[in-house]
């Protein structure tokens, strides 16, 4: 599960491109996600999570 914060879930978003000539082409918009070391369920873990995860607090940080 490449690129999908393993908090909240948050994966890709699509979309177009829209040129000046209102030509469209396809295009994606990935999230912000580090690799953090967190305390899950107890133990340390390196997880992938996004950068409003981190701000919210949602993610313990391991020391």
């Amino acid at each position: 599960m490449a690129r999908v914060c393993e908090i909240c879930g948050k994966r890709r978003g699509v979309g177009n491109n829209v040129s000046h000539a209102n030509n469209k082409s396809k295009r994606v918009w990935l999230p912000n996600l580090q690799t953090v070391h967190a305390v899950v369920d107890g133990t340390r873990k390196t997880i992938k999570v996004c950068t409003r995860c981190i701000r919210s607090g949602r993610v313990v940080k391991a020391a």
